[in-house]
């Protein structure tokens, strides 16, 4: 059995080859963030969702926008995370079905031209699946963050980041990244504006 210092520096040594193939998700998140951009100074919104681990990163990626990444001289920027909590979240499943959690959501609070952001690491989660189909239908840009699975044409989904890796933990390393990188060049548009961003 290995100790631990060693299934540490093996697992160092996996991550290593997987952020040295993670260069194509650079221009990905580079026109995502224009689409992101453009939203907003057109008083739309961005939301991210997930399930699990991924929920707390929409949690945590909304929080960069509506407060701060790096830099405070700039306005809060219209995010939010959907879920809910446990109240409209069991709500929503027991009266409808769990797979409509978030299309629910995106019915009632996304218009035309905001941004919807799901993650999945899979890549087959029906409900952000179909969160991301109904706001294509309403006129939404649609972007899915996952991993490295074979997905076939992602229809109704404008920005796809597919990181190299099927192992869970890899993934999320990698979507939070590319999630901070995301908030970085979107706050740096609005860096020194005393505008409100919707």
């Amino acid at each position: 059995m290995k100790s631990v210092k060693e299934q540490i520096v093996r697992a160092l040594e996996e991550r290593r080859n997987v952020w040295s193939r993670a260069g194509a998700g650079a221009d990905t998140v580079a026109t995502l963030a224009k689409a992101c951009v453009t939203s907003l100074r057109a008083g739309g919104k961005i939301f991210f969702f997930g399930n699990g681990g991924s929920a707390a990163q929409a949690e945590h990626l909304a929080a960069e926008l509506v407060g701060r990444y790096l830099r405070d001289d700039r306005p809060p920027l219209a995010a939010l995370a959907l879920g809910g909590g446990g109240a409209l979240a069991s709500a929503l499943g027991n009266d409808y079905g769990f797979e409509v959690i978030f299309s629910r959501q995106v019915e009632a609070l996304a218009n035309k031209g905001d941004v919807l952001v799901g993650l999945s690491t899979s890549g087959r989660s029906r409900n952000v699946l179909e969160a991301l189909a109904t706001g294509h239908q309403h006129g939404c840009i649609t972007a899915m963050f996952t991993g490295d699975h074979d997905l076939g044409e992602m229809e109704g989904v404008h920005h796809l980041l597919r990181v190299p890796s099927r192992e869970t933990p890899a993934i999320q390393e990698l979507h939070l990244f590319f999630g901070h990188l995301l908030c970085e060049a979107i706050e740096n548009e609005f860096l020194g504006s005393r505008e409100r961003a919707w």
